[in-house]
């Protein structure tokens, strides 16, 4: 079993920055990316930003320049540094693991349980 952890949501004024952090445990043999979405009310989930387990990184257009992805592959944790926060970024982020147990294992994927992010003054 993996889980995952998230924190670091919260409210910020618009112009603001939030740092997210994801903790993966549990049985991870390899990872084939981490990522972020989010979902705001009334919308569907959206990617936000995604790692490879090589370092390669997707972003969205809507958040380039303003929010990065990083990991910290010693501690299986993923952060969103999110800069310059608009209240359009307010939605529920989620935290995603794709990864394998064991060599034969097909890749699964995994979601925390989200982390709310209000942007507004």
């Amino acid at each position: 079993q993996v889980q995952l952890v998230e924190s670091g949501g919260g409210l910020v004024q618009p112009g603001g920055s939030l740092r997210l952090s994801c903790a993966a445990s549990g049985t991870i043999f390899s990872i084939n990316a981490m990522g972020w979405y989010r979902q705001a009310p009334g919308k569907q989930r959206e990617l936000v930003a995604r790692m490879t387990g090589g370092g390669r990184t997707n972003v969205a257009d809507s958040v380039t320049g303003r929010f990065t992805i990083s990991r910290d592959n010693a501690k299986n944790t993923a952060y969103l540094q999110m800069n310059s926060l608009k209240p359009e970024d307010t939605a529920v982020y989620y935290c995603n693991l794709e990864t394998r147990s064991s060599w034969s294992d097909p890749t699964r994927g995994y979601w925390g349980q989200g982390t709310q992010v209000t942007v507004s003054s």
